[in-house]
């Protein structure tokens, strides 16, 4: 009795930060082979969002002043930070659901944390073409003056890893693939149309700017636009605050979610 209860004994639990750093190679191997074919479809896609939210949206005023136009690049930049981890990752968990490979996937037996943190490399690589794309044509078609600062590397982490735990956050939240779709093509409208990230917040009605204090949005649009210009900005440090709350509350969510599930 004792050496059949000896053959199916379950095997320990490994941690580690040996094991950690396996998990987080494997599953970046992982998703590489997964979307080999969807991720240059995707860093092409968010270079020429970069590049065509500043041209395009400048094609509306006969001539530009440098301020719209640096409220237009950096607007493009935080766009292309969040696009991929607040949309589309969303919605290829939906995907993953209706193919019936979700309950595959989440189980791989490696933590969930290197899981993420590797669909965060992905990310930062996805979006960073856009970034660079929209400066270059702010500077080329309408002789935007940047003023990078350190800060852009917290700002930019920041609105990152915020991005990708609030779409992780509902994605895995919600259990039903067609309400994760609908929840993300309402992100996608109230970003590009109502959301302080490509203008000033005063540009907006009082009760709606307001709201906007105290949703992530315009604090993305400001913290990323504090690292890279001089004057645009004030109250930062409010918005890194608000940012981080919003971080913690997504990560929070997630965590619930994956105890839950086991």
């Amino acid at each position: 009795m004792t050496a059949v209860a000896d053959s199916v004994r379950v095997p320990a639990r490994q941690r580690g930060v040996a094991f950690w750093l396996r998990g987080f190679a494997s599953m970046l191997r992982w998703e590489m082979t997964r979307l080999r074919l969807l991720l240059p479809i995707t860093a092409l896609v968010q270079t020429f969002t970069g590049a065509g939210l500043v041209l395009g949206i400048g094609l509306f005023f006969e001539d530009m002043a440098p301020r719209i136009a640096l409220y237009l690049a950096s607007g493009a930049v935080v766009i292309s930070l969040v696009t991929v981890g607040l949309v589309m990752g969303p919605q290829l968990v939906a995907q993953q659901r209706q193919e019936g490979s979700y309950d595959f996937i989440v189980s791989m037996p490696v933590p969930r944390s290197a899981s993420l943190a590797a669909w965060l490399v992905l990310n930062s690589v996805v979006a960073l073409p856009g970034l660079v794309g929209a400066v270059l044509v702010a500077i080329w078609r309408y002789d935007a003056t940047f003023h990078v600062s350190i800060l852009i590397v917290p700002a930019t982490l920041l609105t990152l890893v915020a991005g990708v735990m609030m779409g992780h956050a509902y994605a895995h939240s919600v259990p039903e693939p067609l309400m994760v779709g609908l929840i993300s093509q309402v992100l996608i409208f109230v970003i590009f149309g109502f959301s302080p990230i490509s203008y000033p917040v005063e540009n907006l009605p009082d009760w709606l700017g307001t709201l906007h204090r105290y949703l992530p949005f315009m604090h993305m649009g400001n913290v990323v636009r504090d690292g890279l210009t001089d004057g645009l900005v004030s109250d930062v440090g409010f918005s890194y605050g608000v940012l981080s709350a919003w971080t913690l509350a997504a990560t929070l969510v997630a965590v619930v979610v994956a105890k839950r599930r086991g």
